[in-house]
């Protein structure tokens, strides 16, 4: 009972897992402008490895960001119409909590809370803090997007591991800095968010796809033009 899983957060990233969340194929490409056009061949590509006919898929699950607008919705919208086509459920998953368990998963202390960081463009990032849970990872604070500088230590708090993309690119602009010898995690696993979605189905809880952009698009419709009286 297969499952195919995409993220379009940042890289674009594909996996097929059966059912108790064991990655059997899955393809990355790191592109981040490009979406819409390689994310198809991506699919077919990792379902051939897994030797799984789309037709044999019992779900969908896609990365919800939060992400700028255009490569994230690319994802969401071919993980919906691949759902529809083979009638099958869409379930989704927040692109940072996939990060937040890479992180524990890569050495991050049990009892440390876990900022990620990824890269939100117009010089800010998009940021979500996490604790572990027993089986998957608690939210300390939601998705929210900010300037690197305003992503303070607390006080009172042990220090928090940072880690994600968004690193690489603000690290000399962020107020929160990783300690020595946290772990790298530098891009979403789609396996990740596939066991995160088997896990949180077997806990009764709903997935929905409504994505997390945080704020409008890059890219806006020319406003009409008003007709001029004589």
């Amino acid at each position: 009972m297969p499952l195919l899983a995409l993220d379009t957060s940042a890289d674009i990233a594909v996996a097929v897992v059966d059912d108790a969340g064991t990655v059997l194929a899955e393809r990355r490409v790191a592109e981040q402008r490009r979406h819409a056009e390689l994310l198809a061949p991506l699919v077919v590509e990792a379902l051939a490895a897994a030797d799984v006919d789309r037709r044999a898929l019992t779900g969908v699950v896609a990365g919800t960001g939060p992400a700028p607008f255009t490569g994230l919705r690319a994802g969401l919208v071919t993980a919906r119409s691949l759902a529809f086509a083979l009638g099958v459920p869409v379930h989704g998953v927040c692109s940072l909590d996939a990060l937040a368990v890479q992180a524990y998963a890569a050495g991050a202390p049990a009892d440390a809370e876990v900022v990620v960081v990824t890269d939100a463009r117009r010089r800010e990032v998009y940021t979500a803090r996490y604790r572990l849970g027993a089986d998957d990872v608690d939210v300390v604070d939601p998705p929210a997007v900010m300037r690197p500088e305003d992503l303070t230590p607390r006080d009172g708090t042990p220090p928090a591991v940072v880690v994600g993309p968004g690193l690489r690119v603000h690290a000399d602009r962020l107020a929160l800095t990783p300690p020595d010898g946290a772990p790298v995690v530098d891009a979403v696993d789609a396996g990740v968010l596939a066991r995160l979605a088997v896990v949180r189905l077997g806990q009764g809880r709903s997935l929905p796809t409504e994505p997390l952009y945080l704020r409008r698009p890059d890219v806006m419709p020319a406003a009409a033009r008003k007709r001029a009286t004589g």
